[in-house]
């Protein structure tokens, strides 16, 4: 069974920064494509960060210089780093895991505030 459950995510002011956290189980973590994914209320979910297989990342360009994803193959772990955090990054961030572009499963989701 598929499980990708997602940590980390909270209350922080703008400027600042925090790391999400995405555990993977069920499936061949090395072989897939790990995403991160946000979604605002009352907008569309978008992607925010990518990484492949071998280790290449794209990003949204709104968050470009800002954030960083990482993977830890022998942990089955996606990390997202998140820095110089702005009130438009508040959203809820979902893990997924894809397999030549089809989807193999997402996370429930974690909140992420960014409020003085």
């Amino acid at each position: 069974q598929v499980q990708l459950v997602e940590s980390g995510g909270g209350l922080v002011q703008p400027g600042g920064s925090l790391r999400l956290s995405c555990t993977v189980s069920g499936m061949n973590f090395k072989l897939n494509t790990m995403g991160w994914y946000r979604q605002a209320p009352g907008k569309q979910r978008e992607l925010v960060a990518r990484i492949t297989s071998g280790g290449s990342t794209n990003y949204a360009d709104s968050v470009k210089g800002r954030f960083t994803i990482s993977r830890d193959n022998a942990k089955n772990t996606v990390d997202l780093h998140m820095n110089s955090l702005k009130p438009e990054d508040t959203a809820v961030y979902y893990c997924n895991a894809k397999y030549v572009s089809r989807d193999l499963g997402w996370g429930q989701g974690t909140q992420v505030t960014v409020s003085s």
